[in-house]
């Protein structure tokens, strides 16, 4: 493939040197289209020999959202693509720190990890630009893995749409905070006193992205050519935090898009010298990061918006009232789904942007689910209860699936709200889980669950779930030591 011709830096130590030019900072990727074709495995086999490539990045996402990847060789990856690869099924029993859980069913020390079945996916190419253009291919783990992979569950939501004679739509926005330190720096610092890359409140700030525009231009060319591409970028109001908006696109197809945008976002700060974060709530000084789900869906056989309906209130068709009412029904039992983490729990408290129970509203950003009237193509419903910390595959299935499950049983939502939701009560169905095992403990219970996305997944996420918060109670937090250490 061809290589890149602007200038490298040729150190590590990003902060040992000057910034590079907007122009140079980023390389124009070569568009695999012209390689590949349209990206079938024919396709891809021709272009890879007429390339001349000898290495291929492969890489599939665990239940954290977290990417695993290896390099194969172009022998190695052609044999892939007909017969798929085998991918240790550890990757899908171990937590983010890579230690093991210890009472999966699928996987575990009672199986002996063996390899599982990954299916590479032709139309997933893309290329790395600072890997002189290395070729990029996502898999999705199949046959007994396929129950419990993150990708295939959204998969099967998906063509649950399709049999209802639907085609979901979506797009993921993403709050996150980036810091002028290293994974070496904050680990000496024990996490303590690290340095944001900008100081202070500033949203939505020119002079902030004009300061550091090195950096946005070279995050959006990254995105762009990695097929990616985002809608908007700007400063948030925090210290060193952004909020990009990615582009919409069929929902399996986003949800790859939102993945890998975290993935390569990280990337792009480290090589810089810095580090991005998108923890639900890193510090109780400043506001949580979101990961907002927008989505819409179209009529499968004309393409046609159906959220829309201009003779109702608020542009909203009974399809789309339904399909918020499924959301705001489901909301308490799959929250585990879209608050993954321990710390995604820190977010959702009064006054921080953040939901703190299952209510809607027309254009209300106090609400857990928002409804955007707008035209036809622009209606949609924005899922705000979900942080940056989300696997997007888990979360847009329970996003998804819930709505398509009040499709079908015509849920009908509460009234629209009004003004604050902070300051007013709601019914204790609407209330939602405190705690990381008290959702997953919903999630496990839940039938519409099961029916949503198989018993297979909800008994190993949930246990996943619990595990992450057993894990958390082990610790000895910084509070406790300053609440009890002299006075209790």
């Amino acid at each position: 493939m061809a290589k890149p011709t602007a200038r490298r830096a040729k150190s590590a130590d990003r902060k040992s040197q000057k910034a590079l030019p907007v122009a140079d900072a980023m390389p124009r990727l070569v568009d695999v289209d012209k390689i590949f074709g349209k990206k079938t495995i024919p396709e891809i086999k021709n272009g890879l020999a007429k390339a001349g490539i000898e290495n291929v990045k492969v890489g599939v996402f665990d239940i954290d959202g977290i990417l695993r990847g290896k390099y194969l060789s172009a022998e190695k990856f052609t044999s892939a693509l007909d017969n798929g690869f085998g991918f240790c099924d550890v990757v899908l029993g171990w937590d983010s720190n890579d230690q093991l859980y210890d009472k999966t069913r699928f996987t575990g020390w009672h199986t002996a990890y063996p390899d599982a079945l990954v299916r590479l996916i032709p139309e997933s190419a893309r290329a790395i630009p600072f890997e002189d253009n290395t070729p990029f291919f996502l898999g999705e783990f199949v046959d007994k893995a396929e129950e419990i992979c993150p990708r295939a569950t959204l998969r099967r939501v998906l063509e649950k749409a399709d049999d209802m004679g639907f085609k979901a739509y979506a797009a993921c926005e993403f709050e996150f905070f980036v810091f002028d330190e290293t994974p070496e720096s904050v680990r000496a610092k024990n996490y303590q006193d690290i340095k944001s890359i900008t100081p202070g409140y500033f949203g939505y700030s020119a002079l902030r992205n004009s300061v550091h525009a090195e950096f946005y231009h070279e995050l959006l060319n990254l995105c762009r050519d990695m097929r990616f591409p985002i809608e908007g970028l700007h400063t948030e109001t925090g210290p060193g935090v952004l909020e990009a908006a990615l582009q919409y696109d069929e929902a399996l197809e986003s949800a790859d898009r939102a993945a890998l945008f975290k993935t390569f976002c990280k990337i792009a700060a480290q090589r810089r010298g810095w580090m991005a974060t998108f923890m639900a709530k890193w510090s109780n000084k400043w506001p949580g990061c979101g990961g907002h789900l927008h989505m819409s869906l179209r009529d499968k056989k004309t393409g046609k918006p159906v959220f829309h309906n201009a003779r109702n209130p608020y542009n909203m068709s009974d399809t789309m009232r339904w399909f918020i009412g499924g959301q705001q029904a489901l909301m308490p039992e799959l929250l585990a789904m879209a608050a993954c983490t321990v710390n995604s729990y820190r977010r959702l408290i009064p006054g921080y942007w953040a939901p703190t129970s299952a209510t809607w509203a027309v254009e209300n950003r106090t609400t857990a689910l928002r409804v955007i009237p707008g035209s036809e193509k622009s209606q949609r419903v924005e899922y705000r209860i979900a942080a940056a910390d989300i696997n997007p595959y888990i979360a847009l299935a329970a996003s998804i699936g819930s709505g398509l499950w009040g499709i079908e049983h015509k849920i009908e939502p509460t009234k629209n709200i009004i003004g604050n939701a902070y300051t007013q009560t709601f019914p204790e169905k609407f209330g939602l889980p405190q705690t990381l095992t008290e959702a997953a403990g919903r999630l496990r219970v839940s039938k519409a669950a099961h029916e949503l996305f198989g018993e297979k997944f909800v008994d190993h996420y949930a246990t996943t779930r619990e595990w992450e918060e057993r894990e958390f109670r082990k610790a000895v937090t910084d509070w406790e030591l300053a609440r009890y250490f002299e006075a209790i």
